[in-house]
């Protein structure tokens, strides 16, 4: 059953199994993520209207429902541009919340898989891959991107692991070094891979959507319906964990458990999106701490309001690289960085005041 609390009437309680299990969700950050959501739509459907040949959203919308109004119409949108808009929209929410989880189990603002190597491992792995075994990249992509990035999150964590437990700021400057040591790695491979191969590579690695298609579409939403049932059953975790691991454990939370489900799950998320269209930096540092800043929430709808504005900041990275110096197209990844290295210096200098969750 649900209702609206009489007693809280700012709050929208949500109770089933005979009130075993109960949710109270605040209304404003619900109406903010409903807005955010739309807002996307509305910028995906803007985005299928644009580009080099011009298509009314009327056009959009017959060739969307099957009235045929022209092949070529059909061809732009369902070929090219529908596909690539919902990678773009599936790779943002994906980023946003696997940064989202790794602020959480590190409880530390400046956590993103683009900074701390997660990305970088997956995209390692799946560059030699096509250097090195070109003929298996299609098929064993995602799973190599998968491992790559397991391996370095273990690796970071060991690393950064001390007698009184993981330190966040540890975490944080290992990963900075690791992803370091791994882009030279990377850098080398395609430095002297063959050269068809390289630029095969170096095309992966702008994070560029230009190329998504239904195939990655299918994948992305696949992993992204099986990882998000899991994220969210860990949001009332991830609250305790937020307290201090000592109040956490207080609570009954299994912290050690926690800590490497919420980080598998975080990589998974990051291994599956840099997979699909290459490494895109800084979206799962920005999302969370706007979303933060927009609206106060519990852990389960501030990790949905920023999936929300990721998948809204990818979508219109890949509007605008495709469309500002049209027929040019600048790959997302570089606007994401664009966007994304002032927000870094900002949060830095803030953390060097104080200390952030």
């Amino acid at each position: 059953m649900m209702f609206l609390d009489s007693a809280r009437p700012t709050g929208l309680v949500i109770r089933f199994f005979n009130e075993r299990f109960s949710l109270r969700l605040p209304i404003a950050a619900l109406l903010i993520f409903v807005a955010l959501t739309c807002s996307t739509v509305l910028l995906m459907a803007i985005s299928l209207t644009l580009g080099s040949y011009d298509i009314s959203l009327t056009q959009v919308w017959n060739t969307l429902l099957d009235r045929s109004v022209d092949d070529q119409i059909t061809i732009v949108v369902w070929e090219f541009r529908f596909p690539r808009t919902l990678v773009s929209a599936l790779v943002g929410a994906m980023l946003a919340l696997s940064g989202a989880s790794l602020q959480n189990v590190t409880r530390n603002g400046l956590a993103d898989p683009s900074l701390v190597g997660i990305s970088q491992g997956a995209g390692l792995a799946v560059i030699s891959l096509t250097v090195l075994w070109s003929e298996y990249s299609d098929q064993w992509r995602s799973w190599a991107a998968f491992g790559g990035s397991l391996g370095i999150a273990g690796l970071i964590m060991m690393l950064s692991w001390n007698n009184r437990n993981g330190s966040s700021i540890r975490f944080i400057l290992m990963g900075i070094g690791v992803a370091a040591f791994i882009s030279s790695i990377t850098s080398a491979l395609m430095t002297y891979g063959q050269i068809e191969r390289a630029m095969s590579a170096l095309a992966w690695l702008s994070g560029s959507i230009n190329s998504a298609g239904w195939d990655e579409v299918q994948m992305l939403a696949i992993w992204f319906i099986a990882l998000l049932p899991l994220l969210l059953g860990l949001s009332r975790s991830m609250a305790a964990l937020q307290m201090g691991e000592a109040t956490a454990i207080g609570l009954g939370a299994s912290t050690k458990w926690l800590r490497i489900a919420l980080i598998s799950v975080s990589v998974g998320f990051a291994a599956i999106a840099t997979a699909a269209v290459g490494p895109l930096g800084f979206v799962g540092l920005i999302a969370p701490h706007a979303a933060r800043r927009i609206s106060r929430s519990g852990v389960g709808l501030h990790l949905m309001i920023s999936a929300a504005i990721g998948a809204f900041t990818v979508t219109l990275a890949d509007l605008l690289g495709r469309v500002l110096f049209a027929p040019v197209q600048i790959p997302a990844g570089l606007v994401t960085a664009i966007i994304g290295v002032p927000v870094f210096v900002f949060l830095l200098s803030r953390s060097q005041a104080k200390s952030t969750i």
